[in-house]
């Protein structure tokens, strides 16, 4: 059985379903899901994410996030974590970056917050070498010192979308017409969680509501309120969530999100707002990416990179160091929000 098929027939059960149950059975699905039946980065897969661009994102995450410790005092043992690490490209460079900073790899507890079996599996094969440890779920992290990056993480937690409607909101839904799958609205009813949202909205206007995510960022916030750290969340998104953002890529392009349920990534925008306001710790402004890593140093880096080059490897060395900053590629699209002790400083690159 296809899983178009199987949502058809639950559809046909029970009723319309709710986009987050569509995309959480979409990507998760424990035998017909996206991410547990193939590893869909890079080249050969359907989208390829910062670090698989040059190893220079990682390398100044983990220089941004090492310098953090320094600052910190050099709290050992520590907790060094990653949400959603793909194939584990990004700590590889990460780890080796910071190898030039006395301790902070010997401290490091490095921790890979992933629950797909095949993507443990491809992170093992990366890293091997180090002692790796896997977390289902942010709750599980320990009690310690924890710094953090989730690159492209949040925009795969799966979202509810609302349709204003006077006072009220419509659920967009999943149904069912002459047994192909389409987009419908549910009935206006009031939705508490949404007042605040009446003050920046108008009639048919759609807004999307991730509370999957408040979990993860009150873990990760309680550990480093508690104890020390920091976290950078690197996505694309804005401030504040308005509009229908939810998007399906296959081969690299973009798709119908009702095409082939399992077959294509399914992501929408963040809304950092919302991830901020459930941190309990202190948070930074929201900075463009290429801002971010052009205040790191990348520019000198590539630079750097560059000396030991010929033609070819030159020309897509240039060409990654311009899709990871310039404002017409993932420069401005992709935002980066720090989390950090309310008595600390935020990580370099975030701050004001």
């Amino acid at each position: 059985m296809s899983l178009k098929a199987h949502i058809a027939g639950q559809i046909a059960a029970d009723g319309p379903m709710r986009i987050d149950t569509y995309m959480t059975t979409c990507l998760l699905h424990p035998t017909l899901g996206y991410y547990t039946t193939r590893t869909p980065f890079g080249q050969a897969g359907d989208f390829i994410t910062a670090p698989e661009i040059s190893q220079m994102f990682g390398e100044m995450i983990g220089l941004s996030l090492a310098q953090c410790w320094l600052d910190q005092g050099r709290p050992t043992p520590f907790s060094l974590v990653e949400f959603g690490p793909g194939r584990g490209t990004l700590m590889a460079d990460m780890l080796r970056a910071t190898r030039q900073v006395p301790g902070f790899v010997e401290a490091a507890q490095v921790t890979l917050v992933e629950a797909s079996p095949a993507m443990q599996e491809a992170q093992r094969i990366t890293l091997e070498g180090y002692d790796i440890q896997w977390r289902a779920d942010a709750a599980l992290l320990p009690d310690q010192p924890t710094f953090a990056i989730a690159n492209e993480f949040f925009d795969a937690l799966p979202i509810r979308q609302y349709v204003r409607d006077g006072a009220g909101w419509r659920e967009r839904q999943v149904g069912l017409e002459e047994g192909d799958l389409m987009f419908g609205l549910g009935p206006a009813q009031p939705q508490p969680a949404l007042k605040d949202r009446l003050e920046d909205t108008r009639d048919g206007d759609l807004i999307e509501e991730r509370s999957s995510a408040a979990p993860v960022i009150t873990a990760l916030g309680e550990r480093i309120a508690a104890h020390g750290g920091a976290a950078l969340i690197i996505d694309y998104g804005d401030w504040r969530s308005v509009g229908d953002t939810l998007q399906a890529v296959r081969d690299h392009e973009p798709v119908d999100p009702l095409q082939d349920p399992g077959k294509a990534d399914l992501t929408a925008h963040v809304d950092f707002e919302a991830l901020a306001m459930a941190a309990p710790c202190a948070f930074s402004r929201l900075t463009a990416q290429g801002l971010f890593l052009e205040r790191l140093g990348i520019t000198a880096r590539a630079q750097q990179l560059a000396q030991s080059m010929g033609d070819a490897a030159l020309d897509q060395h240039v060409a990654a160091h311009r899709r990871l900053t310039h404002p017409a590629e993932m420069g401005n699209l992709f935002k980066v929000l720090a989390l950090y002790p309310s008595d600390g400083a935020p990580p370099p690159g975030t701050e004001p």
